[in-house]
């Protein structure tokens, strides 16, 4: 980053007013996305998967974080680890984005060979004086958080991590994500700047309108709502959804499921939230019709009016438990314009499609929404590129959320440009 743009976009956060959106270079700007690049993605603990992509010893999953690729594989003491994806012979990239089962990991360039562990086992023609045990793969800290995965680029990752992990243990470790398998998974291309697609996210003041499918489940109301804009239905509708909350709360809590809120989005260098919200109607699980999606309980579960849980961390992912199925999403920068979502659906790894659960039916609402969370960003991306825009007030009822995702972004922006 040039000097000049440095300050530019010092300026540029030092001006940022709260509780308005962020100015449009730092969703049109490439050298503001390559900052982000550089000092979000390339310093913070990512979210890229779960530890069914490598359910099995020689399991290689390969995840695009920018330009940076990492690799994340199995080795056969069961030990997950994290090389950057680059040979250290003359820097080829060994394995495509993707899921493979490998014995080792060979370089296609000129066969060097490395273990599951990343130690150099074979490099033909390198001389006497050569000592492999100086040539293997670079590794990138990983740490699984109850089969949730997260890996850092930086030397020195935050160490906060561990706090995030004491604290949402318990709260996953219900949904056993150890004993799932991803029954289906998708790659969406959004239109759009990932901080459009983080705030999107954030907020539920668009759900009404633009999701029917999901609001049959989800109560719009658990993400905040102006009292005085209800009519009467309206008003008893949020009364009801405060009702349920609570004794919902205390009847998960009385059976050993951690469910009252824990929020840490904008208070530390790993910012998290989490909550477990009613489900509408039956109770179950986030489908159309809000029954369970598959007839296998996750974890041994005997409640199956579960609610769902939600976890949210800085900067890149979201996720749902319930007591049948999960469903995760992982946010990753392409460019400026350009963003991947990739989507997992869970089951307990013992259900049968077709037999336990119907693929449709269970992957219908997130596809859906997914597909309308895309046409939006695209429609917000086309609006930050208007010569007009200027950045608006957030409601302080419905996107708060979103100010808290602005506000960490902006703080550890500043901090790494001090």
């Amino acid at each position: 980053m040039s000097g000049q743009v440095k300050e530019s976009l010092k300026t540029l956060l030092a001006r940022r007013k709260p509780g308005y959106a962020l100015e449009a270079p730092f969703y049109t700007d490439p050298e503001i996305f390559d900052a982000d690049m550089k000092y979000i993605f390339g310093r913070h603990w990512i979210y890229v998967g779960v530890e069914p992509d490598i359910a099995e010893p020689g399991d290689v999953v390969v995840v695009n974080i920018g330009k940076s690729s990492v690799l994340i594989t199995r080795d056969d003491d069961n030990e997950i680890r994290a090389f950057h994806n680059v040979c250290r012979h003359r820097g080829a990239r060994m394995i495509p984005e993707g899921k493979a089962m490998i014995g080792n990991i060979v370089c296609p360039y000129h066969s060097w060979t490395y273990g599951l562990d990343g130690d150099l086992k074979f490099a033909e023609h390198m001389g006497e004086d050569f000592d492999p045990k100086c040539r293997g793969l670079k590794k990138v800290a990983i740490r699984s958080i109850a089969g949730l995965l997260f890996v850092c680029l930086a030397k020195e990752p935050p160490e906060d991590i561990e706090d995030m992990a004491r604290i949402m243990e318990p709260y996953l470790a219900p949904h056993d994500i150890r004993n799932t398998r991803i029954a289906f998974e998708s790659d969406l291309i959004e239109d759009g700047n990932w901080k459009l697609t983080l705030e999107n996210n954030r907020e539920c003041y668009h759900c009404a309108p633009n999701h029917p499918e999901l609001t049959i489940p989800l109560f719009a109301y658990g993400f905040g709502y102006a009292p005085g804009t209800l009519d009467e239905e309206g008003q008893r509708d949020a009364e009801r959804y405060s009702e349920l909350a609570s004794a919902c709360h205390v009847r998960w809590e009385s059976e050993g499921i951690p469910s009252r809120e824990v929020e840490h989005l904008d208070d530390r260098v790993t910012g998290f939230r989490t909550e477990r919200l009613p489900i509408d109607r039956s109770g179950e699980s986030q489908t159309l019709d809000t029954t369970a999606a598959c007839r296998v309980p996750l974890g041994g579960l005997k409640d199956k009016a579960l609610g769902g849980l939600s976890f949210w961390t800085q900067p890149n992912s979201w996720h749902h438990f319930m007591g049948d199925h999960i469903v995760t999403f992982s946010v990753l920068p392409i460019d400026a314009s350009h963003t991947l979502v990739r989507t997992k659906w869970l089951v307990h790894k013992d259900a049968v499609e077709g037999v336990d659960y119907d693929l449709q039916r269970l992957t219908e609402v997130w596809q859906a929404t997914n597909q309308q969370d895309a046409d939006l960003v695209k429609i917000s991306q086309q609006g930050a590129e208007d010569p007009s825009f200027e950045p608006g007030p957030y409601s302080p009822y419905t996107e708060g959320l979103v100010e808290k995702f602005a506000s960490w972004y902006t703080g550890r922006m500043k901090a790494a440009l001090a």
